[in-house]
């Protein structure tokens, strides 16, 4: 889909909960809605202006019918429910009254995201003070109902993984801390560098896709939208390219389970980007590398065997050829001793001779056939092919290896 040009800086934008509908939040203080479908055609809807300070905030009802505003010049339009400020006031706000329900004083610092956790009713906010904070907003009180230490950096966007129980919050070093629930608020579990700059948006994926409940889109200020799996660890790719200018917001359409995501910079467009084209063709490129590998794996294997096969074959050389001398060697023994005995014999010696080799031969399968245990056999076949062994004490005995050179020992003693 091509941008949509807006002609001024979009500090944040909302997306109709059933509508391909999108709201942008302008610095002019202008809310511009635009349509779009499923070809990239886009149509601006409307333009408001309910101030003349900038707009800083957008928020929908459950319905998606009221759209409220909150701003440079302090007021809030048409209203959201909570909102924060760059003095760090927190103010709980009920739609049906002119005036803040409750204020929240506890962070020093500039108010940089929400997150809201619907299970505990609890507000969690992310500040530039360098800590993290958790309303519980059906109590009274104006404290907090947890703080996390100072994790010495600013602070800037919040998202849950795990169904909800690890929350992620990207920083100005560009460090993914994690937090668990279970584990309490006081300080971050584990911290995922990679990032070259600040990560000031994060968002989740729709749940349909593969491994959604462990992947964030992240914005960083180097103007890249990743896709980053968690727990394991695993750079999915970059989903969207803002060249120099850095994300400030990022969202899913269709309540978080649309096909289109929106990302704003400063570069006064604001980009969709189909994650259908995105996540399958990661999903193929997958299964292909999986497929190349386990052919890596089974070539490996391949070659190792191959390699014992040809260390078995020499072994098998070295014993044949010895077997081959030894053989030669009785033959040239036994003609000499017997030289001229052959032609002094007459045929009823070698009928003989037939009829012993014919005895021999019948007495060793009786052999068999009447002791037909294993360890015999194995011993027989032993006796016959056994080798030399080799005499630890006896080191001129033993055999070269194929990296070994023997020497004579006086070749040391001038050394």
């Amino acid at each position: 889909m091509p941008d949509i040009p807006v002609g001024s800086q979009i500090f944040d934008l909302v997306f109709h909960p059933t509508e391909s509908l999108v709201f942008t939040g302008l610095l002019t203080g202008e809310v511009m809605a635009f349509t779009y479908d499923e070809q990239g055609n886009y149509d601006q809807k409307f333009t408001a202006r309910p101030s003349k300070r900038s707009c800083r905030g957008l928020a929908l009802s459950g319905d998606g019918s009221k759209l409220w505003a909150v701003g440079k010049g302090k007021g809030v339009h048409t209203l959201d429910v909570e909102s924060g400020d760059d003095d760090g006031v927190i103010k709980l706000w009920d739609p049906r009254k002119p005036e803040a329900l409750r204020s929240y004083t506890h962070h020093f610092d500039f108010i940089s995201d929400f997150l809201w956790l619907d299970d505990k009713k609890h507000l969690v906010s992310s500040s530039g003070d360098g800590t993290l904070s958790v309303i519980d907003v059906r109590s009274k009180k104006v404290e907090p109902f947890a703080q996390s230490e100072d994790q010495e950096d600013e602070l800037l966007s919040l998202a849950t993984i795990k169904n909800g129980q690890k929350v992620i919050v990207g920083t100005q070093i560009g460090i993914l801390s994690v937090f668990n629930r279970k584990s309490g608020w006081g300080d971050c579990v584990d911290r995922i560098p990679g990032h070259p700059h600040s990560i000031d948006a994060l968002c989740n994926v729709p749940s349909h896709y593969p491994n959604a409940q462990s992947t964030i889109l992240t914005g960083s200020s180097d103007g890249l939208l990743r896709a980053v799996q968690i727990l394991p660890t695993k750079l999915l790719g970059v989903v969207a390219d803002h060249g120099e200018f850095p994300i400030e917001r990022i969202a899913v359409d269709r309540g978080g389970e649309g096909r289109w995501v929106g990302s704003v910079g400063h570069e006064e467009v604001l980009k969709l980007t189909d994650l259908k084209e995105v996540f399958e063709d990661d999903g193929d490129e997958e299964e292909v590398d999986e497929e190349d590998e386990d052919e890596d794996a089974a070539g490996g294997n391949k070659v190792d065997l191959v390699g014992g096969e040809e260390e078995k074959d020499d072994d098998d050389a070295d014993v044949e050829a010895e077997e081959k001398s030894a053989v030669k060697k009785g033959k040239e023994k036994a003609t000499e001793q017997d030289i001229g005995s052959d032609s002094d014999s007459d045929p009823g010696d070698e009928d003989d001779k037939e009829a012993d080799v014919d005895e021999d031969e019948d007495g060793a399968g009786a052999g068999a056939g009447a002791d037909s245990s294993d360890e015999e056999m194995f011993t027989d076949s032993r006796k016959r092919k056994k080798k030399p062994e080799n005499d630890p004490m006896q080191m001129t005995k033993r055999k070269k290896g194929r990296n070994e050179i023997v020497t004579d020992p006086s070749f040391f003693a001038d050394l």
